[in-house]
Protein backbone atom coordinates (compact mmCIF):
# COMPACT_ATOMS: atom_id res chain seq x y z
CA UNK A 1 0.00 0.00 0.00
CA UNK A 2 1.10 3.43 -0.92
CA UNK A 3 1.86 5.49 2.62
CA UNK A 4 0.75 9.21 2.04
CA UNK A 5 -2.20 10.86 -0.14
CA UNK A 6 -1.05 9.83 -3.57
CA UNK A 7 -1.03 11.94 -7.09
CA UNK A 8 -2.47 9.46 -9.65
CA UNK A 9 -0.43 10.39 -13.01
CA UNK A 10 -2.60 8.93 -16.12
CA UNK A 11 -0.66 9.39 -19.26
CA UNK A 12 0.70 6.76 -22.27
CA UNK A 13 4.12 5.41 -21.56
CA UNK A 14 6.46 7.80 -23.41
CA UNK A 15 5.68 10.82 -21.77
CA UNK A 16 8.76 13.08 -21.35
CA UNK A 17 6.60 15.93 -20.55
CA UNK A 18 4.94 13.40 -17.04
CA UNK A 19 8.21 12.57 -16.44
CA UNK A 20 9.57 16.02 -15.57
CA UNK A 21 6.49 16.47 -13.09
CA UNK A 22 7.03 12.95 -11.98
CA UNK A 23 10.81 13.77 -10.86
CA UNK A 24 9.89 16.90 -9.40
CA UNK A 25 6.72 14.91 -7.18
CA UNK A 26 9.67 12.86 -6.63
CA UNK A 27 11.72 15.20 -4.90
CA UNK A 28 9.79 16.62 -2.62
CA UNK A 29 8.91 13.34 -1.66
CA UNK A 30 5.27 13.33 -2.84
CA UNK A 31 3.63 9.59 -3.65
CA UNK A 32 3.24 9.27 -6.91
CA UNK A 33 1.11 6.06 -9.04
CA UNK A 34 1.88 6.40 -13.01
CA UNK A 35 -0.63 4.26 -15.31
CA UNK A 36 -2.29 4.17 -18.67
CA UNK A 37 -5.40 3.28 -17.81
CA UNK A 38 -6.52 2.88 -21.76
CA UNK A 39 -3.76 0.24 -22.00
CA UNK A 40 -3.02 -0.93 -18.79
CA UNK A 41 -6.57 -1.99 -17.56
CA UNK A 42 -7.54 -4.88 -16.41
CA UNK A 43 -4.33 -6.75 -17.92
CA UNK A 44 -2.31 -5.23 -15.02
CA UNK A 45 -4.11 -2.51 -13.20
CA UNK A 46 -6.61 -4.01 -10.80
CA UNK A 47 -9.68 -2.03 -9.62
CA UNK A 48 -11.88 -2.67 -6.47
CA UNK A 49 -13.77 0.89 -6.17
CA UNK A 50 -16.91 0.39 -3.23
CA UNK A 51 -18.88 3.33 -3.48
CA UNK A 52 -19.75 4.53 0.38
CA UNK A 53 -20.86 7.76 2.54
CA UNK A 54 -18.43 9.77 1.35
CA UNK A 55 -17.85 9.12 -2.24
CA UNK A 56 -15.93 6.36 -4.21
CA UNK A 57 -13.34 4.31 -1.89
CA UNK A 58 -11.37 0.72 -2.25
CA UNK A 59 -7.95 0.43 -4.09
CA UNK A 60 -6.23 0.82 -7.10
CA UNK A 61 -3.46 -1.30 -7.85
CA UNK A 62 -1.00 -0.92 -10.69
CA UNK A 63 2.77 -2.00 -11.27
CA UNK A 64 2.23 -3.38 -7.78
CA UNK A 65 1.50 -0.90 -5.73
CA UNK A 66 -1.92 -0.19 -4.19
CA UNK A 67 -3.40 3.00 -3.43
CA UNK A 68 -6.41 3.83 -1.59
CA UNK A 69 -8.84 5.43 -3.76
CA UNK A 70 -10.57 7.66 -1.26
CA UNK A 71 -6.87 8.99 -0.23
CA UNK A 72 -5.75 10.26 -3.65
CA UNK A 73 -5.17 13.87 -3.39
CA UNK A 74 -4.62 15.01 -7.31
CA UNK A 75 -4.95 13.40 -10.94
CA UNK A 76 -2.85 14.41 -13.62
CA UNK A 77 -4.91 14.16 -16.74
CA UNK A 78 -1.84 14.16 -19.01
CA UNK A 79 -2.02 12.27 -22.28
CA UNK A 80 -3.66 8.78 -21.62
CA UNK A 81 -4.30 6.50 -24.20
CA UNK A 82 -8.21 5.72 -25.56
CA UNK A 83 -9.74 3.02 -23.87
CA UNK A 84 -9.53 1.00 -27.76
CA UNK A 85 -11.21 -3.05 -27.83
CA UNK A 86 -8.28 -5.57 -28.82
CA UNK A 87 -9.70 -6.62 -31.84
CA UNK A 88 -12.90 -5.83 -33.59
CA UNK A 89 -15.77 -8.16 -32.01
CA UNK A 90 -18.19 -7.40 -30.18
CA UNK A 91 -17.25 -8.74 -27.08
CA UNK A 92 -13.97 -6.53 -26.92
CA UNK A 93 -15.98 -3.37 -27.97
CA UNK A 94 -18.41 -4.03 -25.48
CA UNK A 95 -15.49 -4.25 -22.97
CA UNK A 96 -13.50 -1.15 -23.96
CA UNK A 97 -16.78 0.69 -23.21
CA UNK A 98 -17.35 -0.77 -19.78
CA UNK A 99 -13.41 -0.21 -19.09
CA UNK A 100 -14.24 3.80 -19.86
CA UNK A 101 -17.15 4.03 -18.29
CA UNK A 102 -16.07 1.79 -15.03
CA UNK A 103 -12.30 2.85 -14.58
CA UNK A 104 -12.83 5.85 -16.24
CA UNK A 105 -15.35 6.51 -13.96
CA UNK A 106 -14.36 6.13 -10.84
CA UNK A 107 -11.17 8.17 -11.34
CA UNK A 108 -13.60 11.15 -12.62
CA UNK A 109 -15.57 10.86 -9.75
CA UNK A 110 -12.86 11.01 -6.97
CA UNK A 111 -13.88 12.24 -3.11
CA UNK A 112 -11.57 15.35 -2.60
CA UNK A 113 -9.25 15.13 -5.61
CA UNK A 114 -8.06 17.89 -7.40
CA UNK A 115 -8.12 17.42 -11.19
CA UNK A 116 -5.04 18.72 -13.60
CA UNK A 117 -7.85 18.81 -15.66
CA UNK A 118 -10.95 16.80 -15.39
CA UNK A 119 -11.17 14.55 -18.55
CA UNK A 120 -14.82 15.43 -18.86
CA UNK A 121 -14.15 19.13 -18.83
CA UNK A 122 -10.97 19.04 -21.24
CA UNK A 123 -13.18 16.95 -23.79
CA UNK A 124 -15.83 20.11 -23.37
CA UNK A 125 -13.37 22.73 -24.12
CA UNK A 126 -11.61 20.63 -27.05
CA UNK A 127 -14.49 22.09 -29.52
CA UNK A 128 -13.36 25.40 -30.98
CA UNK A 129 -17.04 27.18 -31.84
CA UNK A 130 -17.50 26.57 -27.98
CA UNK A 131 -14.31 28.21 -27.46
CA UNK A 132 -14.39 31.04 -29.77
CA UNK A 133 -17.73 31.88 -27.82
CA UNK A 134 -16.20 31.44 -24.63
CA UNK A 135 -13.45 33.56 -25.58
CA UNK A 136 -15.47 36.19 -26.83
CA UNK A 137 -17.79 36.35 -23.96
CA UNK A 138 -14.75 36.43 -21.00
CA UNK A 139 -13.38 39.57 -23.07
CA UNK A 140 -10.58 38.28 -24.96
CA UNK A 141 -10.45 39.87 -29.00
CA UNK A 142 -11.32 37.02 -31.16
CA UNK A 143 -11.22 37.60 -35.02
CA UNK A 144 -14.23 37.09 -37.42
CA UNK A 145 -14.88 33.31 -37.74
CA UNK A 146 -16.82 31.57 -39.89
CA UNK A 147 -17.75 27.80 -39.91
CA UNK A 148 -19.59 26.38 -42.86
CA UNK A 149 -20.29 23.43 -45.74
CA UNK A 150 -21.68 26.17 -47.65
CA UNK A 151 -19.19 27.24 -50.93
CA UNK A 152 -20.45 30.44 -51.41
CA UNK A 153 -20.74 31.31 -48.04
CA UNK A 154 -16.85 30.28 -47.93
CA UNK A 155 -16.55 31.99 -51.13
CA UNK A 156 -17.94 35.25 -49.71
CA UNK A 157 -16.31 35.36 -46.21
CA UNK A 158 -12.92 34.98 -47.90
CA UNK A 159 -13.50 37.67 -50.58
CA UNK A 160 -14.16 40.43 -47.61
CA UNK A 161 -10.55 40.16 -45.71
CA UNK A 162 -7.17 37.95 -46.08
CA UNK A 163 -8.42 34.31 -44.19
CA UNK A 164 -6.87 31.74 -43.05
CA UNK A 165 -8.47 27.86 -43.42
CA UNK A 166 -7.86 25.84 -39.87
CA UNK A 167 -8.75 22.61 -38.85
CA UNK A 168 -11.74 22.22 -36.22
CA UNK A 169 -9.67 19.23 -34.19
CA UNK A 170 -5.79 18.43 -34.44
CA UNK A 171 -6.34 14.62 -35.42
CA UNK A 172 -3.95 12.37 -36.48
CA UNK A 173 -3.34 13.00 -40.63
CA UNK A 174 -1.54 10.94 -43.01
CA UNK A 175 0.47 11.73 -46.06
CA UNK A 176 1.50 8.63 -48.10
CA UNK A 177 1.79 7.01 -44.88
CA UNK A 178 3.99 9.60 -43.24
CA UNK A 179 2.54 11.64 -40.19
CA UNK A 180 1.49 15.17 -41.51
CA UNK A 181 0.00 18.18 -39.80
CA UNK A 182 -2.51 20.11 -40.85
CA UNK A 183 -1.51 23.82 -40.14
CA UNK A 184 -3.45 26.97 -40.28
CA UNK A 185 -2.92 28.44 -43.84
CA UNK A 186 -3.94 31.34 -45.86
CA UNK A 187 -6.64 30.70 -48.46
CA UNK A 188 -8.49 32.25 -51.36
CA UNK A 189 -11.39 32.66 -53.18
CA UNK A 190 -10.88 30.67 -56.23
CA UNK A 191 -9.09 28.01 -54.14
CA UNK A 192 -12.49 27.30 -52.98
CA UNK A 193 -14.90 24.72 -54.63
CA UNK A 194 -17.42 22.18 -53.95
CA UNK A 195 -15.25 19.91 -51.88
CA UNK A 196 -16.17 22.13 -49.41
CA UNK A 197 -19.86 20.95 -49.13
CA UNK A 198 -18.14 17.61 -47.78
CA UNK A 199 -17.75 18.65 -44.24
CA UNK A 200 -17.10 21.83 -41.63
CA UNK A 201 -14.56 23.92 -42.36
CA UNK A 202 -13.31 27.11 -39.97
CA UNK A 203 -12.28 29.91 -42.03
CA UNK A 204 -11.19 32.85 -39.66
CA UNK A 205 -9.71 36.33 -40.78
CA UNK A 206 -6.47 36.67 -40.81
CA UNK A 207 -4.45 38.65 -37.98
CA UNK A 208 -1.53 41.35 -39.13
CA UNK A 209 0.57 39.85 -36.43
CA UNK A 210 4.17 40.95 -35.51
CA UNK A 211 4.70 37.82 -32.90
CA UNK A 212 2.55 35.21 -31.41
CA UNK A 213 2.60 34.46 -27.86
CA UNK A 214 2.07 30.85 -25.89
CA UNK A 215 -0.05 31.39 -22.50
CA UNK A 216 0.32 28.57 -20.81
CA UNK A 217 -2.48 28.48 -17.74
CA UNK A 218 -1.66 26.57 -14.21
CA UNK A 219 -3.91 26.91 -11.48
CA UNK A 220 -4.08 30.75 -10.94
CA UNK A 221 -0.22 31.39 -13.01
CA UNK A 222 -0.19 32.41 -16.36
CA UNK A 223 3.40 32.12 -18.12
CA UNK A 224 3.71 33.44 -21.58
CA UNK A 225 5.98 33.26 -24.17
CA UNK A 226 6.71 35.71 -26.86
CA UNK A 227 7.40 33.39 -30.27
CA UNK A 228 9.38 35.14 -33.59
CA UNK A 229 8.47 32.98 -36.49
CA UNK A 230 10.70 33.78 -39.81
CA UNK A 231 8.84 36.43 -41.97
CA UNK A 232 5.70 34.88 -44.19
CA UNK A 233 4.70 31.96 -42.10
CA UNK A 234 1.60 32.14 -40.74
CA UNK A 235 1.35 29.10 -37.94
CA UNK A 236 4.66 28.92 -35.69
CA UNK A 237 3.98 25.56 -35.50
CA UNK A 238 5.20 24.91 -39.12
CA UNK A 239 8.78 25.97 -38.30
CA UNK A 240 9.73 25.10 -34.88
CA UNK A 241 13.71 24.57 -35.86
CA UNK A 242 13.25 28.46 -36.79
CA UNK A 243 11.73 29.90 -33.34
CA UNK A 244 12.58 32.77 -31.32
CA UNK A 245 11.64 32.40 -27.71
CA UNK A 246 10.91 35.25 -25.29
CA UNK A 247 9.56 34.91 -21.61
CA UNK A 248 7.15 37.98 -21.37
CA UNK A 249 4.85 39.10 -18.76
CA UNK A 250 1.11 38.75 -19.05
CA UNK A 251 -1.30 42.04 -19.15
CA UNK A 252 -3.34 41.54 -16.29
CA UNK A 253 -6.49 41.54 -18.55
CA UNK A 254 -5.10 39.23 -20.41
CA UNK A 255 -5.12 37.21 -17.27
CA UNK A 256 -7.97 37.89 -15.55
CA UNK A 257 -9.90 37.19 -19.18
CA UNK A 258 -7.82 34.13 -19.32
CA UNK A 259 -8.91 32.37 -15.87
CA UNK A 260 -12.56 33.36 -16.36
CA UNK A 261 -12.38 31.27 -19.53
CA UNK A 262 -10.43 27.97 -17.19
CA UNK A 263 -13.35 28.75 -15.10
CA UNK A 264 -16.25 28.52 -17.52
CA UNK A 265 -14.90 25.09 -18.71
CA UNK A 266 -13.72 23.83 -15.17
CA UNK A 267 -10.04 23.52 -16.06
CA UNK A 268 -6.91 23.48 -14.02
CA UNK A 269 -4.82 24.15 -17.08
CA UNK A 270 -4.81 25.69 -20.93
CA UNK A 271 -2.20 26.11 -23.37
CA UNK A 272 -3.63 29.41 -24.99
CA UNK A 273 -2.45 30.73 -28.17
CA UNK A 274 -2.34 34.72 -29.37
CA UNK A 275 -1.53 36.74 -32.18
CA UNK A 276 -0.25 39.65 -31.18
CA UNK A 277 -0.64 42.71 -33.89
CA UNK A 278 1.77 45.71 -33.92
CA UNK A 279 -0.69 48.08 -31.91
CA UNK A 280 -0.15 45.36 -28.90
CA UNK A 281 -3.44 43.86 -29.27
CA UNK A 282 -3.80 40.29 -28.48
CA UNK A 283 -5.92 38.39 -30.65
CA UNK A 284 -7.39 34.96 -29.05
CA UNK A 285 -6.58 31.72 -31.43
CA UNK A 286 -7.39 28.66 -29.73
CA UNK A 287 -6.69 27.20 -26.37
CA UNK A 288 -5.48 23.71 -26.12
CA UNK A 289 -6.78 22.36 -22.79
CA UNK A 290 -4.07 19.26 -22.54
CA UNK A 291 -1.36 21.34 -24.73
CA UNK A 292 2.34 21.03 -24.34
CA UNK A 293 4.83 23.24 -22.57
CA UNK A 294 7.89 21.35 -22.03
CA UNK A 295 9.45 22.24 -24.60
CA UNK A 296 8.49 26.01 -23.88
CA UNK A 297 9.54 25.57 -20.41
CA UNK A 298 13.30 25.12 -21.74
CA UNK A 299 13.32 27.51 -24.50
CA UNK A 300 11.77 30.46 -22.71
CA UNK A 301 12.86 29.67 -18.99
CA UNK A 302 9.52 29.40 -17.64
CA UNK A 303 8.94 27.72 -14.33
CA UNK A 304 5.69 25.26 -15.44
CA UNK A 305 7.46 22.41 -13.89
CA UNK A 306 7.12 23.71 -10.42
CA UNK A 307 4.08 25.76 -11.43
CA UNK A 308 2.39 21.81 -12.01
CA UNK A 309 3.71 20.41 -9.01
CA UNK A 310 3.04 23.12 -6.79
CA UNK A 311 -1.08 22.08 -7.72
CA UNK A 312 -0.91 18.05 -7.55
CA UNK A 313 1.11 18.42 -4.63
CA UNK A 314 -1.18 21.47 -2.64
CA UNK A 315 -3.84 22.13 -4.49
CA UNK A 316 -2.42 25.90 -5.42
CA UNK A 317 0.37 27.88 -6.05
CA UNK A 318 3.10 28.39 -3.58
Amino acid sequence: MVDGRPVLVCTEYEDATADVVITELNRRRVPVLRLDPGKDFPDSVTLAARLGPDGWGGTLTAGGRTVELGNVRALYHRRPSPYAPDDDGQAARFAAQENRRGLGGVLGALPGCLYLSHPQAIARAEYKPAQLATATAVGLTVPRTLITSDPAQAKTFTAEQPTVYKPLHAAAYFVDGEPAGIWAAPVEPGELDDAVSRCAHLFQAQVPKVADVRAVAVGEEVFCARITAPPGVVDWRAAYRNLAYEPIGCPEVIRAAVLRFLAHFGLSFGAFDFAVAADDVWWFLECNPNGQWGWLEAAAGLPITTAIADLLENGVRT
